[in-house]
């Protein structure tokens, strides 16, 4: 059993791109085909278009899920949170056919260390309850709000504070550089998450600065209007946690884009960070499922547009996901451009629709850290980890009719690591982050990190 798992963890390390063992092991190419500069195929399981996987890391058998990606003096280190482990990882990625972890940084017991971000020598990492159906216990105690962490040393990361949201914690953050970092928090007395700004000038003495919650969010608060009935479809779903701040809260000049679950996206002016208000915002439930309407919100505010999209935790038995291109020239009055194109299975796949194949599926993050410097801009490529489906690439070069030119499905995972999903065990992209190498990061529940390369044409 050892030497096949030997066997298998080397496999899948090797490159796929040179005159590597796997280019003919798996790719099906001699050395001689490979210094020829032949399209490798995908491994043994996997489907590609327009893709071909460069290497691949188990990361000491800890599967990740958000990362961050920087480069420091020649060296390129991603940083990750996980799944099932309470801590971060440090995975060296210079050489992207061969990653190595680096460092593992434990974390505090019976709490969620899910979410990673980052700017310069600072490190923002997010600390919450973990829900039961992915292991958690409700009466363990927890750590909750964030780490703020010094990473001057790429490789070891110094905690400086501890900024405590009580509540649940805080889920995806993020942090653009400066003064602020932008919260999703669950705190007590509300209902969901609020968006929450802290402040780090001194990052050891963290402080809130300002807070802005959808109203009826608050205890004994008036709800807002709404016409969406009760559902009990999928994990987490009741009506009640509908709308909540899933985040990250994305800047961009005085204004911040929100996706609030149930509510949609909404805009505010953070102009004064002590008192945020609300400028504007674009509903997505109904038609689209509530209890993820909006998962994640990217403004290109030189393109004029956004990127959103919904996460759907129903096993395909909800309403439909989305992924789409918003106009937001102004922000006041935005509105539905465009919806991207739901994947198709390849020709030969054992199955004919990702909505029944088990697991979760449709989209759910993106390549949101364009506020890194080593990430890669978001241009007329855009890129989405869609769960049961893999890597998906579109061109949204023309705004109005995106249209999918690439995508990588890795193999069917072979260990469950952790409760989720449930029923069978079956591929989970979670995250993607492309560096300006070109290099794109893939994440799964059940299974190691991916790197990979888009080779088709550029629009």
């Amino acid at each position: 059993m050892a030497s096949k798992e030997f066997g298998r963890r080397q496999a899948l390390r090797a490159s796929l791109t040179g005159a590597a063992a796997l280019g003919a092991a798996q790719a099906g190419l001699t050395p001689a085909e490979a210094a020829e500069g032949r399209t490798p195929r995908p491994p043994r399981g996997a489907y590609a278009h327009n893709m071909e996987a460069v290497g691949y890391s188990d990361l000491d058998h800890r599967p990740a899920f958000k990362m961050a990606i920087r480069q420091v003096r020649g060296r390129w280190y991603l940083y990750t949170g996980h799944f099932w482990d309470s801590g971060w990882s440090v995975v060296d990625v210079t050489d992207p056919r061969r990653p190595e972890v680096v460092a593992f940084v434990p974390g505090p017991a019976d709490t969620w260390t899910l979410q990673v971000d980052l700017s310069g020598n600072t490190m923002v990492t997010a600390l919450e309850s973990v829900f039961p159906n992915f292991g958690g216990d409700p009466s363990a105690d927890f750590e909750d709000g964030v780490y703020i962490w010094d990473i001057e040393d790429p490789v070891r990361p110094r905690r400086l504070s501890h900024f405590r949201t009580g509540g649940t914690g805080t889920h995806r953050n993020l942090y653009p550089g400066g003064r602020y970092v932008h919260l999703a928090a669950g705190v007590p007395g509300f209902t969901g998450n609020i968006y929450m700004i802290l402040d780090i000038s001194d990052r050891t003495r963290p402080r809130e600065a300002g807070r802005w919650w959808v109203p009826g969010q608050r205890d004994g608060e008036a709800k807002e209007p709404t016409t969406r009935q009760p559902h009990s479809h999928g994990f987490c779903c009741g009506n009640a946690g509908d709308v909540s701040l899933h985040g990250p809260a994305y800047p961009a000049g005085d204004h911040v884009y929100l996706p609030y679950g149930g509510a949609g996206m909404v805009v505010l002016d953070i102009s004064d960070v002590s008192r945020p208000k609300r400028v504007g915002g674009l509903s997505f439930s109904p038609p689209f499922h509530s209890r993820f309407g909006v998962h994640g919100v990217l403004p290109v505010p030189e393109r004029g547009i956004a990127f959103a999209n919904s996460e759907d935790v129903s096993y395909g038995a909800g309403p439909a996901p989305h992924a789409s291109i918003i106009d937001i020239s102004d922000p006041a009055e935005p509105w539905l451009l465009s919806t991207l194109p739901s994947p198709v299975p390849p020709e030969n796949a054992p199955y004919d629709d990702f909505a029944t194949r088990g697991g979760w599926s449709g989209p759910h993050n993106i390549n949101h850290h364009q506020h890194h410097p080593d990430v890669q801009r978001q241009g007329n490529l855009f890129y989405i980890a869609h769960f049961n489906a893999g890597l998906r690439v579109y061109d949204v070069s023309n705004v109005r009719l995106p249209r999918e030119v690439g995508y990588f499905i890795p193999p069917e995972p072979t260990r469950r690591y952790g409760p989720m999903p449930e029923g069978d065990l079956v591929l989970q992209t979670e995250d993607v982050v492309v560096d300006r190498r070109g290099y794109i990061y893939i994440s799964d529940k059940n299974q190691g990190l991916w790197i990979t390369r888009y080779t088709g044409p550029r629009p």
